[in-house]
């Protein structure tokens, strides 16, 4: 039975919950403690004493004491509530939501509660329970509007846009006075209401209820955008046309409205009157780009050389440094690709450059000449007409023209990249940040290039001046701080390279848990925007963060920690340490001596933690904010010690799979996952959905060998663990192999059909060495003579030294000199 407080306790309970609502939380203590000195087994009491003593970072005392406080009163309420927030501060909640939906049978009216239990509903996307609260939410505050609103959302999120439209209309009824037109509230949700007719379908509604009660929305941009739409849906041309030229005065830069426009007049196909439509906003804007640059996309021919020429004259004379990435796009096309340089060197030989009228910088008389250098560097740097000679010999006359640029000695830098120097790269780069050490880009874009050459210390350095200089840790800890994705990404990377395995999969674990930061970020906005009315903004953000994972930047991370993982299971790590695998003799026992100092350090730090949590509360500051949590592994030690490296991986591998399907690396690294864990169907479905998407893939090729081997392997072995059912479902659905044909020939018809290329060619010779290994001599000379490809490229030059590496192949110091001698400006051969 649960113990009665005196009226002298209630109020003394009543400070308990006032000082954790004020965060004065040694005061709360204090009270509570005096509460229970006289009953030790008040279950509200304890509880709040648990809630306390969470947010003051004791966890696991909290849970402890939360779970006596319940055994105390079983039928509490409070208790069953508290339980609920604890594990929702521990991000548990599916545990969370069954102890608020327990607290709410006990107090079914509480507000507090059944708020609380609806916003961990749509965080977990429960929609059918979060309808389920709203409508019971309703029905207790059915004068707010919030309420309504909410209803409306929770039906929408659902899947019945109908009912949700319905909603709004019914609280439209229940208003005795129009809202006044600056209402903010009514505006987004006028708005919103018309962006769930719009989604049925039904656009003549949709237009009808713009132009009646969206006519004074505040947003009149979006009021515009969506009349523009409805009427071009409606085949009401004339108004559609007048609707997206009103846009296009108001932003003449914006291409989806130029888009909408020629929708609209059904020129899509006419690319004379489309020509027409441009030259007339051209002339009507004098200094708008768009419609100038918009029909180099659909003009071919002679009237593509007219208008090039014209817009490159226009673009160099002005010195624009963004001219190249303008036009980029267009070299999909032979011609295009061709016309454009060859416009850009008929302007420097026809001495435009020298003689234009636009205004000069600081007294430059050869801004075009150097902008047409420029680009003409950069078209020789592109991937579709790289002749990276060229391209320096450009950029240094534009360098030349103008020695202070910032943007040519980028350039330049990039050159180098490509020519497989880091090296020169990085100080280059370095060079072209001090010319302007007040740009954050360029800063950035040194310290990548200080990465991308192992230079991690002065990456950081250079990171650290726009860095906070009072974050506790330094530059590191602020770029973690402000989840700066792209540092971590490419300083794993670089750690991954030098083998130092626990930085990087610390990197990579750092940049997993950002994205599940942002996964729970949302939660405050459950609430946040029904507050303030920000409800198709709110829709938005639930959609985006419904496919959060398939950005590229987890994409990147994730395959690079996968990699990692794969490396860690084929060649498991001595000591754990953050040195080369590879190294022998003096670094391992250096490693060695590191492993242990490092193992030191851990059992230390430990040994402190476990005596500072056995001290008696000491008397310190109160502290209003969660305490900072102290890294007890900061080299990734513990990370890299791991016994189950595929069961690590599969952490980053899972959501690539269920968010990025459509990608090849993502397929073929699932497959060598699976592959290492046995998980022969999974590896089989993942090996089908690479081959649906690129089946001649180098990697692809290879995988369906390997898998035809240790299928077969398994199937004859005695002691294979594979049931008959999935037996014959890999029998039935494994078709990629046509059943006549000998894994030889299969390999030897692709090398033939792909004996050109490089890296296909890489792949057909690693897998005749796995069937024939009595072939290795010959396909190690067979991979050095790769080099003699016309087409070749550093990057693969690159890969054919790896895989002699993993072979232990004596070839391995010819190939080098062989390759030095073709890319001699080249570092990565040395």
């Amino acid at each position: 039975m649960p113990q009665v407080l005196s009226a002298k306790e209630q109020g003394l309970f009543r400070t308990v919950v006032r000082n954790y609502e004020d965060k004065q939380y040694k005061k709360g203590i204090k009270a509570a403690d005096q509460i229970l000195k006289k009953n030790p087994k008040h279950g509200d009491t304890l509880a709040m004493k648990a809630l306390i003593m969470n947010s003051q970072g004791k966890t696991d005392e909290a849970f402890a004491l939360a779970k006596v406080a319940l055994q105390c009163d079983m039928k509490s309420h409070v208790c069953w509530h508290v339980y609920g927030l604890l594990y929702r501060a521990v991000k548990n909640f599916e545990e969370a939501i069954k102890a608020y939906k327990f607290a709410l049978r006990l107090e079914p009216d509480s507000q507090q509660i059944q708020r609380d239990l609806a916003l961990l509903q749509v965080q977990m996307r429960d929609y059918q329970g979060y309808l389920n609260s709203r409508r019971a939410m309703l029905t207790a505050r059915p004068s707010a509007r919030q309420s309504w609103t909410a209803l409306a959302v929770a039906h929408h999120l659902n899947g019945n846009l109908s009912e949700a439209e319905g909603v709004l209309t019914s609280y439209e009824e229940t208003l005795k006075n129009p809202p006044s037109k600056t209402d903010f509230e009514n505006s987004e949700a006028v708005m919103y209401k018309n962006s769930l007719i719009a989604e049925q379908g039904d656009f003549q509604k949709a237009l009808d209820h713009l132009e009646s009660a969206g006519k004074h929305t505040l947003d009149r941009l979006a009021y515009y955008e969506l009349r523009a739409t409805y009427l071009t849906k409606l085949g009401r041309t004339e108004e559609a046309t007048k609707a997206y030229r009103a846009l296009i005065d108001r932003n003449s830069e914006y291409k989806m409205y130029y888009d909408g426009l020629i929708e609209a007049m059904g020129i899509s196909e006419d690319k004379a009157a489309k020509k027409q439509l441009f030259d007339e906003y051209a002339e009507k804007y004098p200094r708008c780009d768009a419609a100038r640059r918009l029909p180099l996309d659909f003009l071919e021919g002679d009237e593509f050389k007219e208008a090039a020429d014209q817009y490159i004259n226009r673009m160099l004379d002005k010195g624009v440094p963004s001219t190249f990435a303008n036009l980029k796009h267009l070299y999909s096309s032979s011609f295009k690709k061709d016309t454009l340089p060859a416009l850009v060197q008929q302007y420097i030989d026809s001495g435009k450059s020298e003689a234009n009228d636009e205004p000069k910088r600081s007294g430059d008389t050869s801004k075009g000449a150097s902008a047409a250098f420029y680009f003409l560097a950069q078209h020789y740097n592109y991937y579709r007409s790289r002749d990276l000679d060229k391209a320096m010999e450009f950029v240094e006359k534009a360098i030349e023209l103008e020695p202070n640029s910032v943007d040519f000695h980028m350039t330049q830098a990039r050159i180098w990249k490509h020519y497989g120097n880091s090296q020169k790269a990085s100080e280059i780069m370095e060079k072209a940040r001090t010319l302007d050490t007040r740009d954050r880009h360029i800063n950035t874009k040194a310290a990548k290039y200080q990465l991308r050459d192992n230079e991690g210390d002065a990456a950081l350095k250079t990171m650290g001046l726009f860095t906070r200089a009072e974050t506790v840790g330094g530059p590191l800890a602020d770029l973690h701080d402000m989840q700066c994705v792209w540092y971590l990404t490419e300083d794993g990377e670089s750690y991954a390279r030098q083998g130092k395995i626990g930085l990087a999969l610390k990197r990579f674990t750092s940049i997993y848990n950002i994205f599940d930061v942002w996964q729970e970020d949302q939660f405050d906005f459950h609430s946040f925007s029904l507050r303030k009315g920000q409800i198709r903004a709110y829709i938005d953000m639930m959609r985006w963060e419904d496919q959060l994972r398939e950005h590229t930047f987890y994409s990147r991370a994730a395959l690079s920690a996968v990699d990692v993982y794969l490396k860690l299971h084929d060649k498991p790590l001595s000591n754990g340490t953050n040195g080369n695998s590879d190294a022998n003799g003096d670094d391992a026992a250096e490693r060695k001596k590191a492993a242990k100092k490092a193992r030191k350090e851990a059992q230390k730090a430990e040994r402190e933690a476990i005596a500072k949590k056995n001290e008696p509360n000491k008397a310190t500051k109160e502290v209003e904010a969660d305490p900072k949590k102290k890294d007890d592994d900061p080299d990734g030690a513990k990370l890299a010690a791991t016994t189950e490296p595929m069961n690590d991986a599969m952490k980053f591998l899972t959501p690539l799979l269920q968010f990025s399907p459509k990608s090849i690396d993502v397929q073929t690294a699932g497959f060598e996952v699976y592959m290492r864990r046995k998980k022969y169907v999974l590896a089989l479905k993942c090996l089908l959905a690479a081959a649906a998407l690129d089946k001649e893939h180098s990697k692809v090729h290879q995988q369906i060998v390997r898998f035809k081997v240790a299928i077969d392997s398994e199937f004859e072995s005695s002691e294979s663990k594979i049931s008959p059912k999935t037996k014959e479902v890999i029998t039935s659905e494994f078709n990629l192999l046509p059943a006549s044909t000998s894994l030889t020939k299969f390999n030897d018809d692709y090398l033939a059909s792909h004996k050109d290329c490089a890296r296909r060619t890489l792949s057909a010779l690693s897998v005749r060495k796995l069937i024939s290994p009595d072939a290795a001599p010959t396909c190690e000379k067979d991979v050095a003579a790769v080099l003699k490809l016309s087409a070749i490229t550093v990057e693969e030059a690159q890969e054919a030294l790896t895989l002699l590496r993993s072979w232990n192949s004596s070839e391995v110091d010819a190939f080098k000199s062989s390759a030095a001698q073709k890319w001699p400006k080249a570092t990565i051969f040395e």
